[in-house]
């Protein structure tokens, strides 16, 4: 189908698609994983806290609220209060669970993580949403450096699940981890795809620390996290009808990264190697891996980063959005197929 015939038959964007769900027309979703799988974990974990800045409902902190209220803490509009309150908690031996934005969470609390939770290695699980360009509500609220930022604290762990079984196996893992973790958070109606790989891996399971091949290929070998997996294994299936095999090794955690995943994936194998991510080209999971790759001495056939742009991004409809700067399933798409040349 043309992208002239798909613009005539979709139905005009408006403001709403600024905040739409990232799943796509028809695709499968799971409301609210995270909270759903805090409230489990928490049944046989009672050192288990809850707080927010004022963003319950829009983080889906309001179930583990509603389910354990004695538990949750609404700390206001107040991030480094948040961060602060929470490495408090974390001191007297309790596990905080401390939800907000990834823009308020890193951007405004950053000093209080670094030095009041990080330096003192607090069991802080901070899970933030909105991360990279899942708003279109522009720069103020699109968390594009959040890794960048985060990557750089001494011994925080750093997580970047796929989907709502990614979250939900995720969550009783981090509870149980000892020490810091930032997790970007999917909220709402989160997308389900792990389950079911087409042509690819069957049982995929969640491990802290540990990278997955999903998918098998030839061709290209594209590394991702964050729904940019989504988009990957998306992609892998269309190039597929054109006799391109597309691999994809899917890196939910990003700090510590699984290197001897990763140089096993690309030495000896003579493919391009594509690190797709929902964040900047600067300070993400694409330098992240190419700092591997040169430490190892492995060289691959070609490396290209699918990221953002190292620029502030535009306000407007997610879809438009996902297509201008790249990381739509077309678009990524285009861009793998160019780089083959």
């Amino acid at each position: 189908m043309s992208s002239a015939t798909v613009t005539e038959k979709k139905p005009k964007l408006t403001t709403s698609a600024m905040i739409a769900s990232i799943a796509s027309e028809g695709q499968r979703v799971k409301a609210a994983p995270f909270g759903k799988a805090l409230v489990e974990c928490a049944a046989s974990r009672p050192e288990i806290v809850g707080l927010t800045a004022d963003l319950a409902k829009y983080t889906d902190l309001h179930l583990f609220a509603q389910a354990y209220p004695e538990r949750f803490h609404q700390m206001g509009m107040a991030e480094q209060l948040l961060m602060a309150a929470a490495g408090g908690m974390a001191k007297e031996g309790l596990t905080p669970f401390a939800t907000t934005y990834a823009v308020f969470g890193t951007r405004r609390a950053y000093d209080f993580i670094h030095q009041v939770i990080a330096e003192e290695h607090l069991n802080v699980k901070i899970c933030c949403a909105l991360p990279g360009l899942t708003t279109g509500y522009g720069p103020s609220h699109q968390a594009t450096d959040d890794l960048a930022m985060m990557r750089g604290v001494p011994g925080l762990t750093i997580v970047d699940p796929c989907d709502a079984l990614d979250i939900e196996q995720a969550v009783p893992q981090i509870a149980a981890h000892p020490g810091p973790v930032y997790m970007r958070l999917l909220r709402g109606q989160v997308p389900l795809v792990l389950d079911e790989i087409e042509g690819g891996i069957e049982n995929y399971s969640f491990e802290l620390g540990k990278a997955k091949t999903l998918r098998e290929g030839d061709d290209v070998l594209v590394i991702s996290s964050g729904i940019l997996t989504m988009r990957a294994l998306e992609v892998a299936q269309d190039l597929a009808q054109d006799n391109i095999g597309v691999s994809v090794l899917h890196c939910p955690t990003i700090k510590p990264l699984d290197e001897a995943a990763i140089v096993e994936a690309v030495r000896y194998k003579h493919r391009l190697v594509v690190v797709a991510e929902n964040h900047s080209v600067v300070g993400g999971l694409g330098e992240a891996v190419a700092a591997v790759l040169l430490r190892h001495r492995v060289q691959p056939a070609g490396f290209q980063l699918a990221g953002l742009p190292d620029a502030f991004l535009d306000a407007g409809a997610l879809p438009t959005l996902h297509d201008r700067y790249g990381i739509s399933r077309q678009a990524l798409g285009a861009r793998i197929k160019g780089w083959l040349g």
